[in-house]
């Protein structure tokens, strides 16, 4: 197996010995499809940012064959402002002149770093052979990554993936992986057959990082590629114990986030109240009517409803509701008859 130079770690390099200096993993926002798009990004970033957000995945076949209209509607998903800062952006595709090209748009669009979706199970993606199909195909998966870095030049590449197919295959996979130097790996504590139907198994991570010590051990540990792990982490004290216990460098949050956009604040959701949940919500609406109302459903805004309006009498309701509306003003004039 080849081995490439040394990881190109960028910016995370100062994230990381931020966060070992306050003895603490680095925390990041997991990309979720039709959830963490630039309203819910904006949200967060206000309320508690996390040490880096990532965009939602983008097709990056879209982004080089779709028509004029269709690729502008892509790029409304790779929108962000300023205080998203370190934000990565997301791709996934099969085609590494299509990766290439998508690394040199992250670029241009002022992004901080590009990562590669390795672990996505939507089938409909996986057909095309990208996001967790490609632990089928290392050697594309290798191409991939190496054609990121071409076309990302000085900004680092990342991957998210998963611990196997059917199987852990982490002897297998990850060597692969490494042998082309990201600046990080975040690891999905379950495989692909698994989806999210079983607990996370943050014990397998711990080997995670046996292989990256022992594949890179010719690096400081300060040089090395980042491993983080993803997977049921309630909650940033919970995301510690995991990252502690599994010697992971950092963790992604995904679903914690659900209804709690201060979850990297570290306060506690049962201490908002609901006055302050219900007028972020309107906020939350407003943006998403603002940025994306024009080409996305509004009824993606009703998951978010299930999450914000919970735990006090009367919420449930309340959220019933809300679940009956079927555009923003209207869901704006019920949350504002609610506001104590």
């Amino acid at each position: 197996m080849k081995f490439s130079d040394a990881p190109q770690l960028g910016f995370w390099q100062h994230i990381h010995e931020t966060a070992r200096t306050h003895q603490r993993p680095i925390f990041s926002l997991a990309p979720m499809a039709n959830v963490t798009d630039a309203a819910f990004r904006t949200i967060i970033a206000a309320r508690g940012k996390p040490d880096v957000l990532w965009t939602e995945f983008v097709s990056a076949d879209g982004l080089a064959r779709a028509d004029e209209r269709g690729r502008a509607k892509l790029l409304r998903d790779l929108v962000f402002t300023e205080a998203e800062r370190p934000i990565v952006a997301q791709f996934f595709t099969a085609t590494p002149e299509y990766m290439e090209r998508a690394a040199a748009l992250a670029v241009t669009l002022g992004f901080d770093g590009v990562d590669i979706n390795m672990g996505c199970p939507d089938r409909a993606v996986e057909r095309q052979g990208a996001g967790a199909a490609l632990i089928k195909t290392p050697a594309r998966a290798r191409e991939i990554i190496a054609a990121a870095k071409t076309g990302a030049g000085s900004l680092p590449v990342s991957v998210k993936t998963r611990l196997g197919w059917n199987t852990n295959q982490l002897e297998t996979w990850l060597p692969e992986l490494l042998a082309e130097a990201p600046a990080v790996i975040t690891v999905h504590a379950r495989t692909r057959k698994e989806m999210s139907k079983v607990p996370a198994r943050w014990e397998d991570l711990h080997r995670a990082v046996e292989i990256r010590n022992s594949m890179q051990a010719m690096h400081a540990p300060a040089a090395r590629t980042l491993i983080f792990g993803n997977g049921d982490a309630r909650d940033l004290v919970d995301a510690t114990a995991k990252a502690v216990a599994s010697g992971v460098d950092g963790v992604m949050l995904g679903r914690a986030i659900f209804g709690n956009p201060w979850l990297f604040s570290g306060r506690n959701i049962e201490t908002i109240s609901v006055h302050e949940r219900i007028t972020t919500l309107i906020e939350h609406i407003k943006l998403f009517d603002t940025l994306l109302g024009d080409i996305k459903s509004f009824a993606l805004m009703k998951k978010h409803f299930k999450a914000y309006i919970a735990g006090w009498d009367g919420a449930a309701l309340l959220r019933a509701q809300l679940m009956e509306t079927n555009q923003s003003t209207e869901a704006i004039a019920i949350l504002t008859q609610n506001i104590s």
